[in-house]
Parts: C-alpha cells; sequence; structure tokens
C-alpha cells in the first residue's frame, strides 16, 4: 500500500486542484479583487449590480460571507490531512467544490435575472457540502475532538441563512444575519489568532536579540474572550441598545491589553508576522467604533457593521493567512519578499482609507482611494502567487522579489 506522500506525489491531476488552499485561496484573493471593482464601478456610474441584493448588502455578502467561505474552505482542507493522517482531499472533489463556491458568486450577482430562490440555495449549500467532506474526512481519521469545526461551519452557515431569509422575506431588512456572519468570524480570528499570533511571534523572536515576549494563554486572555463574546452577541441582536456600548468599550479595551501582551512592536522588520498584529488591532478598535457610535460624528452608521472588522480585522488577517499557509505549503521560505510586503502595504492602506471614510462620510474620493489601494492588493496577490497555486512545490526557494 502506497504511503500518504506517495499517493500525493502519483497525483496526475492539475496542480490548482492537488491541495484545498490553491484553488480557494487563489479564488478569495481574486474575487477580493474583483468584487471591490464591480462594486465601485457600480456607484461611480450610478448603476445598480444584477442582482436580487440591493449593491450595500450585496458588496456585504460577497465579503463577509462569499470570500471568507472560500479562505475558511481552503483552510480547512489543508489543515484536516494533518489532524487526521489521511490522504488530503483533491483532484475532482476539490474541482466540484471549488465550482459550487464560483457558481454562488456568480448566480447571485446575476441573481436578479434567475428563478426567485436558485441563488440563495446554491450559495448556502457550499457551506453544507464543505461540512459534509470535512465529516467525511475527520470521522473516518477518528479525529474525534475536532469535530467541533462542524459547529463553526453550522454557525455560518445559519447566519448566511439569516442573511438570505432577510433578503427575500423579511419585511424590514434588520442586518441580524450580516452582523451574526462578521461576529462569528471575528470570535474565530479572537480564538485562532490567540493561539498562532503569539506562537508564531514567540518563534520568530526567539532567534532575534533577547527581548521581551508573548505572554502564553492564560486567565486574561479566556476573561477577554468571553466579555467580546458578550458584546458581540449583544450587537448582533441589540446593535442600539444602550448596554451595548459599555460592554463594546470593555470589550475593545482588554482587546488592546491583550495585543499589546503580545509584543507586536519587535515584529516589524518581519512583515509576515507584523501583519498578523497590526491586523488584531482592527479588533479592538471595531469594539470602539461600536461603543462610540452615539456620541463621535460619522460613526453612528459606522457602527452598524464596522469597516474595522470586515475590512481591517478580517481582510488583513485572513490575508496573512493566504499569503502564509501559500508560501509554507508550496515549499517557500516563511518571509515576506517585497512583492508580499507591497501586497500587505497596498490592502492597509486601503483599510486606513476606508476607515478613515467612517469617520469623515461626506469626503467621498476617501472610499474610491480606499477601494484602488484594495483592489492593488489583493490583485497583485492574485497574479503574483499565481506560480503557487499552479504549479508543483518547490524543493529549492526561487526568487519572489
Amino acid at each position: 500500500m502506497k504511503t500518504t506522500s506517495q499517493q500525493r506525489r502519483a497525483y496526475k491531476g492539475p496542480i490548482i486542484f492537488s491541495l484545498g488552499f490553491r484553488p480557494f485561496f487563489f479564488g478569495a484573493g481574486l474575487w477580493a479583487a474583483v468584487a471591490m471593482a464591480i462594486w465601485v464601478f457600480s456607484l461611480a456610474a450610478g448603476l445598480d449590480v444584477p442582482s436580487h441584493l440591493s449593491g450595500v448588502d450585496w458588496h456585504l455578502h460577497e465579503f463577509v460571507f462569499g470570500y471568507t467561505s472560500a479562505v475558511i474552505a481552503g483552510f480547512l482542507l489543508t489543515a484536516v490531512p494533518n489532524w487526521t493522517g489521511r490522504m488530503p482531499v483533491m483532484g475532482w472533489p476539490v474541482a466540484a467544490l471549488a465550482g459550487l463556491w464560483l457558481a454562488g458568486r456568480v448566480v447571485l450577482l446575476f441573481s436578479a435575472y434567475l428563478p426567485l430562490l436558485l441563488a440563495p440555495l446554491i450559495d448556502l449549500s457550499f457551506i453544507a457540502v464543505l461540512a459534509l467532506i470535512i465529516a467525511r474526512e475527520i470521522i473516518a481519521g477518528k479525529n474525534w475532538r475536532n469535530l467541533k469545526v462542524l459547529i463553526i461551519l453550522a454557525l455560518i452557515g445559519g447566519a448566511n441563512g439569516v442573511f438570505h431569509y432577510e433578503a427575500y422575506f423579511s419585511a424590514g431588512f434588520d442586518g441580524y444575519g450580516i452582523r451574526a456572519g462578521v461576529a462569528l468570524i471575528i470570535m474565530m480570528i479572537m480564538v485562532v489568532g490567540g493561539r498562532i499570533i503569539p506562537s508564531f511571534t514567540r518563534n520568530w523572536l526567539m532567534r532575534q536579540p533577547k527581548g521581551r515576549l508573548p505572554a502564553p494563554m492564560g486567565k486574561f486572555d479566556q476573561v477577554t474572550m468571553l466579555v467580546s463574546a458578550v458584546a458581540l452577541a449583544h450587537w448582533v441582536v441589540f446593535p442600539e441598545l444602550a448596554a451595548t456600548r459599555p460592554m463594546a468599550a470593555l470589550a475593545g479595551l482588554l482587546n488592546f491589553v491583550r495585543l499589546f501582551r503580545w509584543a507586536g512592536w519587535r515584529t516589524l522588520s518581519e512583515p509576515l508576522i507584523a501583519i498578523l498584529h497590526i491586523g488584531f488591532i482592527f479588533i479592538p478598535y471595531g469594539f470602539l467604533t461600536i461603543a462610540a457610535g452615539d456620541f463621535l460624528p460619522g460613526w453612528s452608521r459606522a457602527s452598524q457593521i464596522p469597516h474595522a472588522f470586515t475590512a481591517g480585522a478580517i481582510g488583513l488577517v485572513t490575508l496573512a493567512m493566504l499569503t502564509r499557509t501559500s508560501l509554507g505549503h508550496s515549499g517557500r521560505p516563511l518571509a515576506a519578499s517585497k512583492t508580499v510586503t507591497a501586497i500587505y502595504a497596498f490592502v492597509l492602506l486601503g483599510v486606513l482609507t476606508r476607515v478613515a471614510g467612517e469617520v469623515f462620510p461626506d469626503v467621498e474620493p476617501l472610499l474610491h482611494v480606499a477601494a484602488t489601494f484594495w483592489i492593488l492588493g489583493f490583485g497583485l496577490f492574485a497574479v503574483a502567487f499565481v506560480p503557487i497555486f499552479f504549479k508543483p512545490r518547490v524543493q529549492k526557494t526561487p526568487n519572489l522579489r
């Protein structure tokens, strides 16, 4: 019987479908740029997107549920073999799943011309099929403790279902689904990031001159995540409730302290690590945006769905994962080239400009500048990483610079 490594080497299909991260990370990066271009063009031209959704709702959905579902799929399909010791899912199942995700993007964009429920059914089926694949692999590998990831997928799929229900059947679109989706992804970043960010930071700092190291996971982290979970739950269900503001403020302050404990300022010379800390900054900032929504001019609308959460924390932290995972699993060194640094810089500039646009909502050019930086960053990622996604793993380190 062939070993797992021998089976992987024996794979003769398209390289793009040889590991889950390849099609889904490529698709996520490309769609982040394309969807933003469609959204900004429709605004500038005064046109409606050809969707049954309003332009704003389509834009929100495609980032929160469209983009991030591809990131989650790529991460799980790549991580599960490490958990179970089984052969990774590859070939036609990956191709079919990627095709289902792409179909969801296309039908939602053109859903105004399609039968009423076709687009949401195709879109919702992606997370369901992904969950079945992951469940099969975990059960076959008897890796019972990681079955909990199915709960996360079910919650995200449920939030997406609520979004579609509100869009089709709710007399008033209250935004529970989109807020629930954002909150779930923020909590995922807090839980997963709370482990990998200090771990990656410590590993890198141990090779540097002596200095402060990240604090290990402890009671403070647990209290911070509990307070954050309660604050997010209140924001999802009662976004206008007065009690939501102080809870969000407390969560923001605790997360700032938590981030400070990870000694991120010592990693600025290695962008591959620093971007994780920079992205995480937008979690406490997002909480403070919610807390200040009633008091600072221009922030009331921003507190509904803070771009600090969506573009900032979700955008930057997932971008860090896209680049780091792609480099590592393709045999490249875990260090940021000039190209990777430029990708981070473009997207960060886009985030900062968009957040500034919430503080100064009347300065419309800020929105277009932010979108331009965002498109440049994710577009450069999609183009520069083509060799990683479409070519075999390298044995020697090529120069990406």
